[in-house]
């Protein structure tokens, strides 16, 4: 064999071994890497300024506006004259406890979704009255409280026990975390 076919050969060794070692490289590489996508996606199944419910109709998405302060809380969705259908407000509190809420000032007829830390529908008060001072007990664990349009909550499918997800919803205990399918 002469030295010019033998460093050729030799090349092709090395070549083979390197293409062999990348071959069983790849899959791992592609396995972390859709590993590292698919996290990111779980991840990104909560977006900020959005609620989503797990209904038997499928998955219900709310844009909202969030009301964290107690200032924010108590004027609500006041004098509000409309509210698109796939909108509300949720209201946030620092830890469970008993709420209660009235419709004073507030014009449009409202749900209220009564939710736990876990992120689970406690109660709900459908077509809450326009004006009204009568209070709304929403119970003795109440984490938040989600306002959408009267009679919404029924047409999708929510429920007592119907879970909701939420960026700014404890993510520890929820009954299903943003992390989740």
């Amino acid at each position: 064999m002469s030295a010019a076919r033998a460093r050729a050969r030799s090349r092709a060794g090395r070549a083979g071994l390197a293409a062999s070692g990348r071959a069983r490289l790849f899959p791992a590489v592609a396995a972390c890497l859709l590993l590292i996508l698919s996290s990111a996606a779980a991840q990104a199944r909560c977006r900020p300024g959005q609620v989503q419910f797990r209904t038997p109709q499928g998955i219900v998405s709310f844009h909202v506006s969030l009301a964290r302060t107690q200032a924010e809380r108590e004027h609500g969705l006041m004098n509000r004259r409309h509210l698109p259908r796939d909108a509300g407000m949720l209201f946030l509190f620092g830890k469970p406890g008993p709420v209660a809420f009235w419709m004073h000032d507030t014009l449009i007829p409202l749900d209220m979704i009564f939710l736990d830390q876990a992120g689970r529908v406690t109660r709900i008060h459908a077509n809450a009255k326009p004006m009204s001072d009568m209070p709304i007990n929403g119970g003795s664990r109440v984490f938040a409280v989600l306002e959408v349009n009267g009679g919404v909550a029924a047409e999708a499918g929510i429920r007592r026990g119907t879970s909701m997800r939420a960026d700014v919803m404890p993510q520890k205990h929820a009954a299903w975390s943003c992390a989740a399918r």
